[in-house]
C-alpha cells in the first residue's frame, strides 16, 4: 500500500488550538495539531475515526485495537513518559517511517521510527494502534 500525501498536507502548520472535538477545529483550515493532522490523513485514506485525544484513543477498544506488528496508517503513539495524556500521534506510512507535525518543526515531517525516541519529547513509543475496519 503506497500512502499518498497530497500537497495540502504540506502547507498545514501547527496549531494547537486545533484537537480533536475542539469547536476551533475545521479539518486543516487553521492548522492543526498532531492527532487532527494524523486524522484527517486517514480521513483522506477512507479511514475515519472520532475526535478522540491521545489518552482516549490509547484507551479506546470500541474504534481502535493495540497491534504490535505495524502496518501503513496505523497510529503510533510517543511522549516523554509512558503515559498517554499529551502523548505525540503520527501516521505509520510503511518502510519504517511515520508521518506527522509537531509544534517542533510546525510542518509535516516524515522520520525514521528511531529518530522518534532520540528527542526528549518522544523518548517512550507508547503503541500502534490500528482503526478496526480499516
Amino acid at each position: 500500500m503506497t500512502i499518498d500525501i497530497p500537497t495540502r498536507f504540506y502547507e498545514v502548520t501547527y496549531n494547537g488550538a486545533h484537537y480533536p472535538g475542539s469547536p476551533k477545529t475545521n479539518g486543516l483550515a487553521g492548522g492543526a495539531n498532531c492527532q487532527v493532522f494524523a486524522y484527517e490523513l486517514l480521513k483522506h485514506h477512507g479511514v475515519t475515526i472520532p475526535d478522540l485525544r491521545s489518552s482516549d484513543l490509547w484507551e479506546d477498544s470500541e474504534y481502535t485495537e493495540q497491534v504490535d506488528e505495524l502496518e501503513p496508517l496505523d497510529l503510533l503513539l510517543w511522549n516523554k513518559t509512558d503515559n498517554a495524556w499529551g502523548a505525540h500521534v503520527g501516521l505509520y506510512i510503511g518502510d519504517n517511517q511515520a508521518v506527522h507535525l509537531s509544534k517542533e518543526n510546525n510542518q509535516l515531517a516524515i522520520w525514521p521510527l528511531e529518530k522518534f525516541l532520540q528527542q526528549p519529547l518522544y523518548k517512550v513509543f507508547i503503541g500502534a494502534k490500528r482503526v478496526l475496519g480499516k
